[in-house]
């Protein structure tokens, strides 16, 4: 079981996340009111232990671009959330995190089908006409089951700490994935964050299971 604290803005936080269990942190550099400079991003990760993996959220940017940001930061994941193809994703030499958007009847945006083996993990997140993540809101949780037989999957989506102990329960991912669910106005709430992981600490030595980061490695 993966942890990701996504759309960190700061050091305090990412602190926070980390001295609490976070396994991954990431950081948005496709227009968002998370947002943050390249410089920014790497002085925030010069200050986190080096195991914790660092996430670096894109969405349909130029490839020249995506690479520039990873060596500069540098990054030890990228996730793309938008409407990437195959053949992009095959740039990088860097493990790629593929956002796949779920709809309310199940439907899949983009086809997880076409990036078997392609991709090390796929974010499972809700899908909204218009926005390519950071909704705040859930999606079927059962749904998980229609993408993992394509490979692993973090599970996002307006995860919280009052709903993360139930999702986990439902849809067994292989991580978990949160950023308005530990905020408050907006802000990367402290308190928030160490609910979310305390909660999903909880879900693991209650099913007696341990959390590893195996599937980036």
């Amino acid at each position: 079981m993966l942890v990701k604290i996504c759309g960190i803005k700061d050091i305090k936080n990412a602190l926070v996340a980390v001295e609490n269990g976070a396994d991954a942190l990431g950081f948005v550099f496709a227009p968002s009111s998370r947002q943050l400079t390249p410089e920014k991003a790497k002085k925030i990760m010069d200050t986190i232990p080096a195991g914790v993996l660092r996430v670096g959220v894109f969405v349909d940017a130029p490839i020249s671009l995506v690479k520039e940001i990873a060596e500069y930061c540098p990054l030890t994941i990228l996730q793309l959330h938008g409407n990437e193809s195959v053949d992009y994703c095959r740039q990088f030499k860097k493990p790629v995190i593929k956002a796949i958007r779920v709809g309310e009847k199940g439907n899949f945006y983009p086809a997880p089908e076409l990036y078997k083996e392609t991709v090390k993990a796929f974010l499972a997140d809700t899908y909204q006409p218009h926005k390519s993540g950071g909704t705040g809101l859930s999606f079927p949780w059962r749904e998980v089951d229609n993408i993992r037989k394509y490979g692993p999957v973090i599970l996002a989506g307006g995860l919280n700490s009052y709903n993360v102990y139930q999702a986990l329960n439902i849809a067994r991912p292989d991580g978990v994935d949160v950023s308005s669910g530990v905020e408050t106005d907006g802000r990367k709430d402290s308190k928030k964050i160490k609910r979310f992981i305390k909660e999903v600490k909880r879900w693991e030595n209650e099913k007696n299971i341990t959390r590893s980061k195996r599937i980036f490695r």
